[in-house]
């Protein structure tokens, strides 16, 4: 049984839903669309939200430094480096030296004295100090490179300007630099340096010289050296000094003779005839760090009482791996490989080439460091006493006798 509403009989009820839906088909049509165009108006306007949150908080990472220690920054982020430079004032540092008394004088450098000095708050740290007197572009050159930070850079922490005087503030590295322990006067430091020790420090160095030719926009470091090479209490490698040379504004440096020929057996043919920085002479600089870990002794020696040829000269004229093999440091012993040694002197070939062009970038140097110790590591773990189960060093020693 049917039940009709009072007074509208069954074919009235059709004929007006006929006459109805027409109507209300297109404004069901018009507020679904509308409904639909609602909707994707919120999800655009949360797309692009999403979208600008995530460009600033990348941006932010990489200017204000992040947990990756290679993330880069440029000088137009200096003002939003997460570690702004810290003006120092000369009481807080006359303090944390002592005055700068002879006792906390620990080197002589390019840029001055350093001093270890201890402040307030506990932290050790590296002043380095010279007669200057204050300058805008001295503030600006300390707020970019203290924006630096890598695991494998000593980090730049302030600086002072007052009394005539320009301060540098660094982070203080207490094993010293790698020369120290290759031919410094201690010897029980020395022993420490397998070469698979060596290898971790020429790696270390290697990443820390690579992030500043990544940086935008680059960084020179223009005085690379195995003093520049410091090592921390777990002998971890902290290039030191980057950017010094900026600071100078010049490129001859007062200081005595015997410094000068030393440290201009770092610099590549080009830097020292036309004075051409660039990243392939930064690798120069570091393939004559390799050297002097390999040989245990500076660049700037004679290859031999009876030769006149420093050790740079004796390798680039030498390319026969059994000849340059004399060169390697007997105090490393039987603890390496030779093929691992072989590839190491290669390696340092490559890097002092006497044409820039040939000489590989540190982005390669640093992979094939790695890939050398890898397999260093690999085949000689575990080799004490017993029967080695691979060729040993001690056999390139053996030949030459």
């Amino acid at each position: 049984m049917q039940v009709i509403s009072p007074g509208v009989s069954k074919d009235t009820g059709k004929l007006n839903i006929l006459r109805i839906l027409p109507i209300i088909w297109p404004l069901a049509a018009i507020v679904g669309g509308a409904a639909g165009a609602a909707a994707l108006v919120v999800i655009l306007v949360i797309l692009i939200w999403f979208c600008i949150f995530r460009s600033r908080s990348v941006s932010r990472t990489s200017e204000t430094g992040s947990s990756d220690p290679s993330y880069q920054v440029g000088k137009s982020s200096v003002e939003l480096s997460f570690r702004e430079a810290k003006r120092f004032s000369w009481e807080e540092l006359a303090g944390a030296t002592r005055n700068f008394v002879d006792q906390s004088l620990i080197g002589e450098g390019k840029f001055g004295a350093v001093y270890k000095g201890l402040l307030k708050d506990g932290m050790l740290v590296a002043v380095k100090k010279r007669s200057a007197a204050p300058t805008q572009e001295f503030v600006e050159e300390v707020r970019y490179l203290s924006s630096i930070q890598h695991r494998n850079i000593v980090a730049l922490m302030g600086y002072c300007q007052e009394n005539n005087q320009q301060i540098l503030v660094y982070e203080y590295i207490p094993n010293g630099s790698v020369s120290i322990h290759l031919y410094g006067p201690s010897s029980s430091s020395r022993e420490k340096l397998e070469f698979k020790h060596r290898l971790a420090i020429a790696l270390g160095a290697a990443k820390g010289l690579a992030h500043l030719h990544s940086i935008s926009p680059r960084l020179l470091h223009k005085d690379f050296k195995t003093s520049n090479v410091l090592v921390d209490e777990n002998f971890i490698a902290k290039v030191a000094d980057a950017g010094i040379r900026n600071f100078l504004g010049r490129f001859d440096v007062a200081g005595p003779s015997s410094q000068q020929e030393a440290d201009a057996i770092f610099l590549a043919p080009e830097v020292k005839e036309f004075r051409q920085f660039s990243e392939r002479s930064d690798v120069y600089s570091f393939g004559v760090f390799l050297l002097e870990l390999v040989c245990g002794q500076e660049a700037t020696e004679s290859y031999s009482p009876e030769s006149d040829q420093n050790l740079v000269e004796w390798v680039q004229n030498y390319h026969d791996f059994s000849s340059i093999s004399s060169m390697v440091d007997k105090k490393l012993g039987n603890k390496f490989t030779i093929e691992g040694m072989e590839e190491f002197v290669q390696l340092i070939m490559r890097c002092i080439d006497a044409s820039s062009e040939l000489r590989p970038p540190m982005s390669y140097v640093v992979s094939e460091l790695d890939r050398i110790l890898e397999k260093e590591m690999n085949l000689t773990t575990g080799m004490g006493e017993g029967t080695p189960t691979v060729t040993l060093g001690s056999q390139l020693f053996r030949s030459l006798k």
